[in-house]
């Protein structure tokens, strides 16, 4: 008789689980497991069907009172089975009393989470460009630095205006990992944006990509793309509601190629909108 179990997953499952995202087409970051897992070990989990993996699911839990939702996919050949159903039932009760849990809902699943009580709140569209670009004079007393030569509670307290809740630890790791290139703009001293480009599957992704104004981010998107030839594609994941990023990137020649809908359980988180020109990740938000 067949029988499934819901266990938390081991890093190595997790290895598994980017596997699968990149048989999606999600284009997962070559550094994403190690440090997705050390945020919230236990916040992972795996399904098996007679022993053999056949779903996956995150739901990583922030300080405070914010989660999110990631990684969930249930293997083609068991899909409508309602296997899904059940790693969605243990995430839940992993992020329960989370005022706020957030998720990014590929089309397929969208109707899905909408019957769990997700709400929709905007869409984010990733964008493909190429190539390093022409670099735009920065604006006067505006100085783009790395951000290893920034003060990390200064990146932190920025961070924190654009994310939900406190990710330190995450934050650190991300940053310092293997070939990734992590930049942050100074006007007058004061941070006033950053940005960090990752190695991935294919190419590279900016992400996040916060900046107080549309210059700003400009000018810290193209230093980021500097060293990228013209056959390597980079991506960035944008905010549909941030009107700006829409433009840059239109500017830039990059074109759409992928999107999911930002959903919620519980309440939306206030956030500067129009400063986000770029999410971190689809899976841990």
């Amino acid at each position: 008789m067949e029988h499934f179990i819901v266990e938390q997953m081991l890093l190595e499952d997790l290895e598994l689980a980017v596997v699968w995202a990149a048989s999606e087409g999600w284009n997962p970051g070559l550094h994403d497991a190690e440090i997705f897992y050390q945020n919230d070990p236990e916040g992972f989990f795996i399904g098996k069907l007679d022993c053999k993996p056949v779903a996956v699911i995150s739901a990583v839990r922030y300080s405070g009172d914010y989660g999110f939702i990631g990684f969930y996919i249930v293997a083609p050949e068991f899909r409508d089975h309602g296997y899904g159903g059940h790693l969605i039932q243990r995430a839940a009760q992993h992020l329960a009393g989370c005022r706020s849990i957030g998720l990014d809902g590929v089309e397929s699943q969208q109707a899905n989470y909408a019957r769990h009580g997700a709400r929709y709140a905007h869409d984010n569209i990733r964008f493909e460009g190429h190539g390093p670009g022409e670099f735009i004079p920065l604006l006067s007393g505006a100085e783009i630095r790395p951000l290893a030569d920034i003060s990390f509670e200064a990146v932190l307290n920025y961070d924190n205006r654009h994310f939900p809740a406190d990710r330190s630890v995450f934050l650190r790791a991300w940053i310092d990992q293997p070939e990734a290139l992590a930049l942050g703009i100074l006007q007058s001293g004061k941070l006033t944006g950053f940005g960090v480009r990752r190695a991935c599957r294919k190419g590279y992704k900016i992400a996040p990509l916060f900046a107080n104004d549309p210059k700003s981010a400009s000018a810290l998107l193209l230093s980021l793309r500097q060293g990228i030839d013209q056959e390597t594609p980079f991506y960035l994941d944008a905010p549909q509601t941030n009107s700006d990023a829409m433009t840059l990137t239109k500017e830039l020649g990059m074109n759409p190629v992928f999107h999911t809908a930002r959903m919620y359980l519980g309440e939306t988180p206030e956030l500067p909108i129009q400063e986000i020109y770029g999410i971190t990740s689809f899976e841990l938000g």
